[in-house]
């Protein structure tokens, strides 16, 4: 598992958590509002992770990520990059747009890029600029989401590339993580589950409204940030924007009366109804890992039932990637 930046949400105790529980953590650079302040974050996360590491030898952390707008909107782009470069970040996440110039700066020390795409055309041109591997933001994800099936979206990159492929959409579940790796994904990338985290930095109300909501809570809307994106219909309600069933009344980016996305606005994906609760990072991945071992059980029984022999597709390059 690779869990998702949340802009706001994603904050250090956030990733130091989640690493420390075995997946890899994360946060958006931009979550610290000046270069110094994530100056001091990446020195906090790398000796916070180290000390962990030499204290617990037989199970070290996970690497952690940090995610980077490649976009003339973030004026601090070349700094963040900088500083990247300076702690030697294992895992940057870039979003918003692709430049060879900051994969090749990552790479320069080791570091991995990883690209979130919506579609063929954007996974294409990432690859063609440098990025190590693709995140597929497939419908059904929190925040910038794309609008194509997970199926289709997956299998579509897959005709061609061969790479580190990630999954994002609705997986909060560790069924949900293994059948992303069934049907050709190498790691699901995972945001919601971990709004309700006790160390989530989410506001309480935002936690209980992502426990309390469903699927047919989510809004598909790019009226709110400019960029088509899932948001909880109750926050855009208590903006002042009013439904008709599940469609709004108006054209509501003239109600959100001084509402902001992300701050007072809040986005989720699909995948929250089977949030109940609020828990620690450790307790939510420690259920991942019961219910994936829970379906590979599952699957291999079913496999061994049909008594049929493994089947493995083919991919680009004749790599083999083994269903069962």
């Amino acid at each position: 598992m690779v869990c998702a930046p949340m802009f706001i949400v994603s904050g250090p105790e956030l990733l130091l958590a989640q690493c420390k529980a075995g997946v890899v953590g994360s946060m958006p650079a931009l979550n610290a509002r000046t270069p110094e302040v994530f100056d001091a974050y990446l020195s906090r996360i790398g000796s916070e992770l180290a000390a962990y590491d030499a204290d617990h030898p037989d199970k070290p952390s996970a690497p952690y990520a940090i995610n980077l707008i490649v976009h003339g909107s973030n004026k601090l782009l070349d700094e963040q990059v900088r500083l990247c470069v300076r702690h030697e970040v294992p895992v940057v996440i870039t979003s918003l747009g692709a430049k060879t110039e900051v994969n090749d700066a990552i790479r320069s020390y080791g570091g991995i890029v990883l690209h979130d795409v919506v579609n063929l055309v954007h996974a294409r041109k990432a690859i063609e600029r440098g990025a190590d591997g693709l995140i597929a933001v497939a419908a059904g994800a929190g925040g910038h989401a794309g609008a194509l099936s997970p199926f289709a979206l997956v299998q579509e990159i897959r005709e061609w590339w061969d790479g580190p492929l990630l999954l994002s959409g609705a997986i909060s579940t560790g069924h949900a993580l293994l059948a992303a790796q069934v049907m050709g994904a190498d790691l699901g990338y995972c945001g919601s589950c971990f709004i309700p985290a006790t160390e989530a930095n989410a506001d309480a109300a935002y936690k209980q409204m992502v426990v309390d909501g469903s699927a047919a809570d989510i809004v598909y809307t790019d009226r709110v940030s400019g960029t088509p994106a899932n948001f909880l219909r109750t926050s855009l309600e208590r903006a002042g924007v009013r439904f008709d069933g599940a469609r709004p009344q108006a054209d509501y980016g003239d109600l959100l009366d001084g509402s902001t996305a992300w701050r007072d606005i809040w986005s989720a994906g699909h995948g929250i109804g089977v949030l109940h609760d609020q828990r620690t990072v450790a307790e939510i991945v420690a259920t991942f890992t019961m219910q994936y071992r829970a379906g590979l059980d599952r699957t291999q029984g079913l496999h061994s039932a049909g008594d049929r022999e493994d089947y493995a597709p083919g991919h680009a390059g004749g790599r083999e990637r083994a269903c069962v």
